[in-house]
């Protein structure tokens, strides 16, 4: 396994500047997963590390070798593909060996290699069919064996998992993490899925317009992100955004609301925020940090909200409600039997601990 070094990388297509100086590095044995929406330039930047696409500026060291005039097959890089890119005239078997007979391995080598990845992926009984006769994740699984026996330096995944239905695509992200663990090699993984970045990355790096807008471990990014755009990419539901402006109220600051409503904030985070008292601020509150309010519950930092229940989806052990927040339609995650219909009114209980403050000209966390 190697690390990855990527330093001020640029790429063009006419007068699209789908990645603008990207800086990266990853250390050997790291599962990071690229993610961000559609156009960022996730894949781009993925198929400019393979050789696939040529870099207009900026280097790539694979373990400490500049590669960025090696032709792909000379990276010692196995890539796995969105369509899986398996020859349909072959057998499993030898769609998995074709990388090894392209490179003149022994051919007791070749068979070790073939049937250990097949065992692996719990496929070995399906080493005789052709890829028509397999379903979508035995596709996929094909595919990674035959990216797995290489050896390679790097593992590259581009959005392996996205023509798999829901059920198909929890399995596999179980697969490909249990498979990280097992080879500890590099990889790198693309996916605009949040929940997929969330599940299997070591760090993820989230992209948007061709710039990293912040990188780091998952849970990192989603309890400290450093934009709005951060905070409303990670999480699903998504953050709430209210507007609101700062107080002072007694010994501590409040957010308020458009309705007129104060919520307090812990003397902790009045101290950081000193000196704001009236600015215009965005809350961001994660409907996850929202619950039924219960009589006598003194835990620091619960502020209570009354609310009149909109909406009401139950999703089995949770019930997403809907409802106004200032002047803002907003959704908290409640227990089941938490609010029962629309029009209900309830008393919510918002861990101001867990909310984050966002400079609205800059869209930056300040707090």
């Amino acid at each position: 396994m190697s690390d990855l070094k990527i330093t001020a990388l640029h790429k063009y297509y006419g007068e699209v500047h789908a990645v603008k100086g990207v800086d990266l590095e990853i250390p050997a044995g790291e599962f990071t997963v690229l993610v961000g929406q559609s156009g960022c330039g996730k894949s781009t930047l993925l198929r400019t590390i393979a050789g696939l696409e040529t870099a207009d500026a900026g280097t790539i060291e694979i373990g400490g070798e500049v590669v960025n005039d090696h032709a792909p097959r000379d990276r010692d890089i196995a890539m796995v593909f969105q369509n899986y890119a398996l020859y349909p005239y072959m057998k499993v078997y030898e769609n998995i060996a074709f990388g090894l007979r392209a490179r003149r391995t022994p051919r007791a080598e070749i068979d070790a290699k073939v049937r250990k990845a097949a065992q692996m992926l719990a496929i070995d009984h399906l080493l005789e069919r052709y890829p028509r006769q397999l379903s979508g994740g035995q596709l996929q699984r094909v595919a990674i064996g035959r990216a797995v026996v290489r050896n390679a330096r790097l593992y590259l995944f581009d959005e392996p998992l996205s023509n798999l239905d829901a059920q198909l695509r929890d399995e596999m992200r179980g697969e490909i993490k249990r498979l990280h663990q097992d080879l500890g090699k590099t990889m790198i993984y693309v996916t605009h899925d949040q929940i997929e970045a969330m599940t299997m990355a070591d760090r993820i790096v989230l992209l948007r317009e061709g710039r990293i807008e912040q990188q780091g471990a998952p849970l990192d990014l989603y309890e400290r992100p450093a934009t709005r755009y951060v905070a409303g990419f990670l999480g699903s539901p998504t953050m709430n955004f209210i507007d609101a402006s700062l107080e002072r109220g007694n010994d501590a600051l409040n957010v308020r609301l458009c309705d007129g409503t104060s919520l307090a904030l812990p003397m902790a985070r009045t101290a950081k925020l000193a000196g704001r008292e009236g600015q215009r601020v965005v809350l961001g509150v994660r409907p996850e940090h929202m619950s039924r309010a219960l009589a006598g519950d003194t835990r620091s930092g619960l502020v209570r909200y009354e609310a009149r229940i909109d909406l009401v989806q139950p999703t089995g052990a949770r019930t997403y409600a809907t409802f106004r927040m200032g002047d803002t339609e907003a959704v908290a995650e409640l227990l089941a039997h938490d609010v029962s219909q629309p029009g209900e009114r309830i008393g919510l209980a918002i861990d101001m601990n867990r909310v984050i403050l966002i400079d609205p000209g800059s869209d930056a966390v300040i707090g």
